[in-house]
């Protein structure tokens, strides 16, 4: 999926200067930081849903 964004113009010199740091391109920077902003709340939501699981798990094992 290609996807347009648009920067101010210091977001975008921002993002030029660690695409440089790091040794990479602009876009590829972009791309990698939204594959890990995505990843990031996948993770996050997973590991809400297992602490409620086993909170219920404990809540059951008590009514039971």
């Amino acid at each position: 999926m290609k996807l347009s964004i648009e920067l101010s113009a210091a977001e975008a010199e921002r993002l030029r200067q660690e695409a440089t740091r790091l040794g990479v391109t602009a876009e590829r920077l972009a791309s990698a930081a939204v594959s890990d902003l995505l990843a990031r709340e996948h993770d996050e939501f997973e590991a809400a849903a297992q602490r409620v699981v086993e909170k219920n798990q404990v809540l059951y094992r008590r009514l039971a």
